[in-house]
């Protein structure tokens, strides 16, 4: 039986993390890195890619390669694959964490326009770049496929529907490409509940004091309260996991049906 500290060692691999920049994808790249794994950091920005790469690079010393991407843009995705390849040679864990969720005040508030980036960037591009890189994953020695939905796909409301119905897509989507990139690829997802990032910025005093009385746990969730799920679905901890949809809510959703 491995031993319990080997199960997690990402040493020789390399990461992809989209949403790589800030919030959980941010505490992702870090903590995937500390764990021996090379990282390709991707978000709109550059800029703030370029700053997590020099932190990565300064506090443990793996090779970090920032790369802007639009990921709902499907050409942006292809050149973030190529460079990611260019760099490395290969591709071990994708983690398809960029996501938006806009606010709304009522539904035909929602232009074509918004609606389809939102599509686009929590659904097209997580199809786009699972698929390119599940397909050279099951050609070279496999890899993980992470995807990062919400609770928003399985307790629908009327405030983020276009984001909530992407999400579903997103579940759907894991248990398919599971089967699809099967046996050498494994494809899981994490599902967050309320996590308090830079996302709820936008949410009122009333919505954030509410999860102390609706989150069973009483609170929100800091950022690196999920990295315990990305190490594991990313890891040799989860050989015989595929397929899975991990829910991370504090309690607050029902498991879905």
């Amino acid at each position: 039986m491995p031993e319990r500290d080997s199960l997690f060692d990402l040493s020789g691999k390399v990461a992809l993390v989209t949403g790589g920049s800030r919030g959980i994808g941010k505490q992702v790249v870090l903590a995937y890195a500390r764990h021996g794994a090379d990282v390709v950091i991707a978000s709109r920005k550059g800029a703030n890619c370029e700053t997590v790469a020099k932190q990565v690079a300064e506090e443990t010393g793996r090779s970090a390669l920032a790369v802007a991407c639009h990921v709902g843009r499907w050409n942006e995705c292809d050149a973030l694959v190529e460079a990611a390849y260019d760099r490395f040679g290969k591709v071990d864990v994708l983690v398809n964490n960029a996501g938006m969720s806009p606010l709304y005040e009522k539904l035909t508030d929602v232009t074509e326009e918004l609606y389809d980036k939102v599509i686009n960037v929590n659904l097209r591009g997580p199809f786009r770049l699972s698929s390119l890189i599940g397909e050279r994953m099951m050609e070279g020695d496999g890899g993980s496929i992470i995807n990062v939905s919400s609770i928003a796909a399985v307790t629908p409301s009327p405030i983020e529907i276009p984001y909530a119905t992407a999400k579903a897509g997103l579940n759907n989507m894991t248990i398919s490409m599971a089967k699809a990139f099967a046996p050498k690829v494994r494809v899981n997802c994490i599902m967050p509940g309320p996590f308090m990032t830079d996302i709820t910025d936008a949410w009122s005093t009333e919505m954030i004091e509410g999860l102390g009385r609706m989150v069973p746990l009483g609170r929100g969730a800091q950022a690196d309260e999920a990295v315990g799920a990305a190490l594991y679905f990313a890891s040799r901890a989860s050989s015989f996991t595929t397929g899975a949809v991990l829910k991370i809510d504090g309690g607050l959703a029902s498991p879905p049906a």
